[in-house]
């Protein structure tokens, strides 16, 4: 694994690399993987593994290829490894036991207003005693100034020594010398001198919060300072990883702004804390994160709405500056996501590029598209299981295109799965309904179908010209 001494040998180097900083962000950024890379291979390091030296050879002449490359990514070792720091404890009871999630916080002093004690106290009082007993909130108070965290630390102690007793609350400082050079940095983007300062520092300040926490839970949640919380928060998320269950994700996302509201497996922190790390320079940390994603095979964004958190502060960490973004898919309550239990999907609908139909299942800000059609066509989800169902929406259309709903068609639930040609579905059918204005909502399934339900078809009346869009497909379990 990289040591610091190495990082910043390496980061010396980097900056010698003027020629580079006439290519496009993307290009440079794929040129930096392949350099730190082809580095690291003549370093005697004997975490790397020797299929991996064979990678490295082959790639050092070519431009990076995500997608040839990505999945060796996710083998390198050396980036498995947790980075030499030595912190300092300003608040911790050590855990008894591994939690389900880790939340993490990190914060510096600010010019004007200072939203942390709130951030905390809305994870905590959002949350059910049941929630309380599955979570750790994990603070670095970032800021090089000791007379600023000594007062933090005074006012966390005093409103949360409850939490800090019974190790939900940790609160943490990485000290100066372990940070890498923040003074001389390249200008991208021609940010000023000291709006490069302020973003390098930061990604260091995650990449240190993020290495303490990776064996703390099974997964991690990342927050700013100046966040709200919805109510029972931890339940929506727990919800929305279940219904993913065997499927693939390196980064679900609960919130489209800023650094908010992204969920991580935490076996995955260590690499990404060496990611930050890496290109810590380079840009902000939210414009790198895309990235990451990508070299570990995740290419598309998954966010999910209603989202989870909402930004709360006026006043940016950076010089003042205000900041008054909010999330408009924010909602106050969070219980009504729905459970959307592991399925299968099918259609003889002709599907629009990869428009597919897990997309109308998927809970993600995404969508099933198909191309007009025909009366007879079936839209089908096949349950792994039987389940008692409590409420069904169906949601076609979207608000830029209206007309593209199903204007004729109605649902049924069906018992008893068999296989067939296209795989299981059920061979005997109950009619719920018709859809209305393209849509399709009922509660008390349970008290109307007299067993427990293992598919759910869609079926087309009438033929029409206009495309299908599903937009969502939602499920509530009893």
């Amino acid at each position: 694994m990289f040591t610091f001494h190495q990082m910043k040998h390496i980061f010396e180097i980097l900056d010698k690399m003027r020629c580079l900083r006439k290519r496009s962000a993307v290009s440079f950024l794929g040129v930096l993987v392949i350099f730190l890379l082809f580095m690291n291979l003549y370093m005697e390091d004997t975490y790397v593994l020797e299929r991996d030296k064979q990678l490295l050879r082959e790639t050092s002449s070519h431009q990076l290829n995500p997608e040839r490359y990505v999945h060796k990514f996710k083998d390198l070792s050396n980036f498995s490894g947790v980075i030499n720091v030595t912190y300092r404890y300003l608040a911790v009871t050590p855990l008894q036991r591994k939690r389900y999630l880790t939340i993490g916080l990190s914060s510096v002093k600010r010019k004007k207003g200072n939203y942390l004690l709130e951030t905390i106290k809305s994870i905590f009082e959002q949350s059910s005693y049941e929630e309380l007993k599955e979570i750790s909130v994990v603070v670095s108070l970032s800021d090089f100034n000791s007379s600023w965290r000594e007062a933090m630390i005074q006012e966390i102690t005093k409103k949360f020594a409850h939490h800090v007793i019974a190790g939900r609350l940790m609160v943490i400082h990485a000290p100066e010398e372990y940070y890498p050079t923040l003074d001389g940095l390249k200008r991208n983007y021609n940010d000023p001198e000291d709006r490069v300062k302020f973003r390098s520092k930061q990604n260091v300040d995650y990449a240190f919060l993020l290495n303490f926490c990776a064996n703390t839970s099974d997964y991690y949640l990342m927050l700013e300072d100046d966040v709200r919380c919805s109510k029972n928060f931890l339940s929506a998320i727990r919800k929305v990883i279940t219904s993913l269950e065997g499927t693939y994700w390196v980064t679900l996302e609960f919130s489209k702004l800023g650094y908010i509201g992204k969920l991580y497996h935490s076996h995955d922190l260590p690499r990404l804390a060496h990611f930050l790390l890496m290109f810590y320079q380079e840009m902000p940390c939210d414009w790198l994160m895309p990235y990451f994603r990508t070299l570990l095979a995740q290419k598309n964004v998954i966010r999910f709405k209603p989202s989870l958190f909402q930004h709360m502060g006026y006043y940016s960490s950076y010089k003042g500056f205000d900041n008054k973004l909010k999330d408009d898919d924010f909602e106050e309550e969070s219980l009504d996501i729905p459970d959307n239990p592991p399925a299968k999907l099918y259609t003889n609908m002709n599907v629009f590029e990869n428009y597919d139909a897990s997309k109308a299942y998927s809970g993600a800000d995404e969508y099933f598209w198909g191309k007009p059609p025909t009366t007879g066509n079936i839209f089908l989800i096949v349950f792994e299981n039987p389940i008692i169902i409590s409420k069904i929406k169906v949601t076609t259309g979207t608000v830029d295109r209206q007309n593209e709903i199903l204007h004729h068609g109605v649902l049924d639930v069906g018992e008893e799965a068999m296989a067939s040609k296209i795989g299981k579905q059920c061979v005997t059918y109950l009619r719920l309904g018709a859809f209305k204005n393209g849509n399709f909502e009922m509660a008390d399934v349970n008290q109307k179908v007299p067993f427990n339900i293992h598919c759910i078809r869609i079926h087309v009346t009438k033929t029409q010209k206009e495309w299908l869009i599903i937009r969502s497909i939602s499920i509530w379990t009893s």
